[in-house]
């Protein structure tokens, strides 16, 4: 079997297809064998995601791409014209690589991916990681063979008959990772509690401002990891410098964590943007949450965070309110260990722990008809 892989250009994006692919290389037993070398990433050329996939040893090729929503008519006209050529150059790639089925997990890159899947009967498999698909994810929709959901929330957007409910794929040893060893491994202290503060792979300068303008008021309650992204890495260690010697022991700065896993296994609240990871990770690690959507493009974050609080996982709070809120809730959170402990289990009762091997079942579904029809046609279909 080969596979191509088409993600967005977030991480939240790219490890949950990264993990499908974990669960497909190397599964012999079920009669469709896939190597490294089987897998090609068509993506965004120079986002996060040419980094990921890169680390994780897998071939990437690059489209120009960019979006049409939030951009003005000549970005819009000219972004759209990087689509349409996409749409050759990802035909080409195709045609070369031939693969057997295409897994998209959106991203305007993936949709000229798609579409040039289609045209030459190549099966697509979309994976949504978010509750509501944006522009990018509906318009490949049509092109799909089948569509695999993090939720039952999803059912809306989609064709009855194409949609598959799975989960969100997550690193396994959110599952497994004892909060102990992720503290230590860390260079954490067994107590107090763990507050973690991130923004996604670019960071998020409101959470960082605030966190950074809370430290007084939450380290001699907590201690702190805070992943603030590369930009602001440099402003925020200087303001966190200033704090007393036996604060800052307690406070843990990262530009960037690869060890995620870790962080969130080893916190006791985590306050982050809404992106797709915190439907999949945040569950797994059995991890409260406080959701701060992000304000822009679209606002699809905002329909995640209301699915988490619905389910008494998360509080959402708005970013405009950030200043003034965040640490009276954070704090709030951390002082009352009955509502922590209900608020940890309803996150938990979210998880799907099989969602990885559920869409790499659908996959093999879809590369078992494809090449069934080779057979028939005596060749490529």
């Amino acid at each position: 079997m080969k596979l191509v892989v088409s993600g967005g250009g977030t991480g939240g994006h790219v490890y949950p297809a990264l993990m499908v692919i974990e669960a497909l290389v190397g599964r012999r037993d079920t009669g469709l064998p896939l190597s490294s070398g089987d897998v090609l990433w068509i993506g965004s050329r120079g986002r996060i995601e040419e980094e990921l996939v890169s680390r994780a040893g897998y071939r990437f090729v690059g489209l120009a791409a960019g979006g049409l929503r939030g951009v003005g008519p000549v970005a819009r006209i000219r972004n759209a014209a990087q689509i349409a050529a996409g749409v050759l150059h990802a035909g080409r790639i195709l045609r070369d690589f031939w693969p057997d089925v295409v897994l998209s997990t959106g991203g305007y890159a993936s949709v000229s991916t798609t579409v040039a899947a289609w045209l030459r009967r190549i099966p697509v498999l979309i994976y949504l990681p978010d509750i509501e698909p944006g522009l990018a994810i509906r318009v490949q929709s049509r092109f799909a063979a089948r569509v695999a959901v993090t939720s039952e929330a999803s059912y809306r957007y989609f064709p009855k008959d194409k949609i598959r409910v799975t989960g969100y794929p997550v690193r396994p040893e959110l599952y497994t990772l004892r909060q102990s060893e992720a503290r230590q491994a860390l260079g954490l202290a067994p107590e107090p509690q763990v507050l973690l503060a991130f923004g996604g792979s670019q960071g998020a300068r409101s959470i960082n401002q605030a966190v950074v303008d809370g430290l007084e008021r939450l380290l001699p309650v907590c201690q702190i990891v805070h992943v603030t992204g590369r930009l602001d890495a440099e402003t925020v260690a200087a303001a966190a410098g200033r704090r007393p010697a036996e604060q800052k022991a307690r406070y843990h700065q990262h530009a960037y964590l690869h060890e995620m896993a870790h962080a969130l296994v080893a916190a006791d609240l985590v306050v982050a943007r809404a992106g797709a990871a915190a439907l999949g990770e945040f569950p797994a690690a059995g991890l409260p949450a406080i959701l701060v959507p992000y304000p822009y493009s679209g606002q699809h974050q905002v329909p995640n965070a209301e699915y988490m609080a619905r389910n008494g996982a998360a509080r959402v709070l708005p970013d405009a309110e950030l200043g003034g809120r965040l640490v009276p809730m954070v704090l709030e959170l951390l002082q009352d260990a009955e509502l922590l402990e209900a608020m940890r289990e309803s996150s938990r009762s979210l998880a799907h722990p099989g969602a990885a091997e559920a869409i790499a079942e659908q996959v093999r579904s879809l590369a078992h008809r494809r090449m069934g029809s080779a057979r028939e046609t005596g060749g490529r279909p």
